[in-house]
């Protein structure tokens, strides 16, 4: 990777005066967020779902605002896979004025979760500022990034003056693809239109961080490992009948007695340098019995009490081993009638350093009867994880700009319990990044469930943050 500046020079480099923030509630008036507040609610609120939705539109949206900013039909790619009207995205690059410097990527998916109107409280479709937090499908995943991206595009070449180095947005289509019909628009472009993509280094979602009981960010995570998603059907098949004549192997009480033994599979402990940094350094933060132990389990990953502890945090044991769950089920044809199929989805998340087989091995042994069959699914899979070097010409400046806007802020390197469209990006040898800025509840987020909500004071101050790390990274 080319180097932007030593580590010693990044910080002295940093000190120089950014463009100021402050710590002014989100909710003072500033004329600067009039548009990229316009840009987010038009983002959030064109419904880019797998059933019913456009990302293609949602690209050319964005793709307007571009232009209205400067920017060139050439330096502007739609790109709309053949067969795929509505799984669009967009390609923007604002040129840098030394070639010799790799370019960097600015990665976001514009693509939800679904989300049915009458679960939630409010309009999943309609942005809502509430009490602090603005609420939407997609509020926080990933459109808040991704409106923060396109803004910082517009606001760099508002600047009229070109960055040092190349920079490029990339809004695709179909991370959050959870069947066999969903087409990643990040690993299409990666197939097809590498040249687009192709990058010295990234940055992406799944950094952010933590609420601090008091509001504001308690720290500044940024991703650097991550689980590799893998998903299996557990299927039972049986000749059926009438059910006036119930039968003891009946296809759905096999399928539930064999859930009920996955539900007590719990795979043993694993870290990585990653995961004990993490534990070391976010368990020193806490004062509580939690963070103590880990402490301990960092400094001695054997230590099964100490692994205990820490599994009790719902939040935390996913760190620490590759972890399975089943999402959904299907069974039946007729009321009135035995089933002649019961399957299950499992969605298992494995860590660095196993594989789906032996994850699959696992799970045929707790299941432990041949009549279930453990299917690996047909849903599209991304590449397996690999993780980005901990960088200091990239850790360094997200350190230093973040002691800017979040003075005494630690910033924590971390591994995702979750995927992003990074494992995709490695297969062309782009280290990615996520990046922080945009901290959140993790228990009241609402991320792929109901109320999605982000902080408004989070959008706010994680839009200035990321606008200056990116302007001080394309002028290195």
């Amino acid at each position: 990777m080319y180097r932007l500046v030593t580590a010693a020079a990044a910080a002295a480099a940093l000190l120089q005066p950014l463009a100021a923030t402050g710590q002014a509630p989100a909710a003072a008036a500033r004329p600067d967020r009039t548009a990229f507040r316009e840009l987010y609610r038009e983002l959030v609120e064109t419904n880019t779902t797998s059933s019913v939705g456009d990302c293609t539109q949602a690209a050319r949206q964005v793709a307007t605002r571009l232009r209205a900013a400067g920017y060139a039909d050439s330096d502007l790619t739609i790109y709309v896979p053949e067969g795929r009207p509505r799984d669009g995205g967009l390609v923007a690059t604002l040129a840098g004025s030394d070639a010799k410097r790799p370019a960097l990527l600015l990665l976001a998916h514009i693509d939800v979760v679904e989300a049915k109107r009458e679960d939630w409280q409010r309009d999943p479709f309609k942005l809502i500022e509430e009490d602090g937090y603005f609420y939407a499908r997609g509020a926080s995943d990933d459109k808040a990034q991704a409106a923060i991206f396109a803004d910082t595009m517009i606001r760099l070449k508002q600047r009229g003056t070109a960055p040092k180095r190349t920079v490029k947005l990339a809004l695709t289509c179909g991370e959050e693809g959870s069947n066999e019909r969903v087409l990643n628009g990040a690993g299409w472009l990666v197939d097809h239109r590498p040249e687009l993509v192709r990058a010295g280094f990234a940055f992406n979602e799944g950094g952010g961080g933590r609420t601090a009981p008091g509001g504001g960010p308690e720290t500044l995570g940024v991703q650097v490992a991550q689980k590799s998603p893998r998903n299996f059907i557990l299927e039972v098949t049986d000749r059926g009948g009438h059910s006036s004549q119930p039968r003891p192997d009946n296809a759905i009480y096999r399928l539930a007695a064999a859930l009920t033994r996955l539900s007590t599979l719990r795979f043993p402990v694993k870290l990585n340098p990653v995961s004990l940094a993490y534990l070391a350094k976010a368990g020193a933060l806490r004062k509580d019995a939690t963070g103590a132990a880990m402490v301990r389990l960092a400094a001695a990953p054997g230590d099964p009490a100490a692994a205990e502890a820490v599994s009790r945090d719902l939040a935390l044991d996913p760190l620490l081993r590759t972890t399975c769950v089943a999402t959904m089920l299907e069974a039946g044809h007729a009321a009135n009638a035995l089933p002649q199929r019961a399957a299950a989805s499992v969605n298992c998340r494995i860590v660095p350093g196993e594989t789906a087989d032996e994850t699959r091995a696992a799970i045929e042994r707790v299941v432990a009867d041949p009549q279930v069959k453990v299917l690996r699914s047909k849903i599209q899979e991304r590449p397996v994880a690999e993780s980005a070097p901990l960088d200091p010409a990239i850790l360094t400046p997200i350190a230093a700009v973040g002691a800017k806007h979040f003075p005494g802020v630690p910033v924590i390197p971390t591994q995702s319990a979750g995927a992003t469209d990074a494992t995709y990006l490695s297969k062309i040898g782009v280290p990615t990044y996520g990046i922080p800025g945009l901290w959140n509840d993790p228990a009241t987020a609402g991320t792929h469930g109901l109320n999605e909500r982000i902080p408004v004071d989070a959008l706010y101050r994680g839009r200035d943050y990321i606008y200056d790390l990116v302007t001080y990274v394309v002028q290195r």
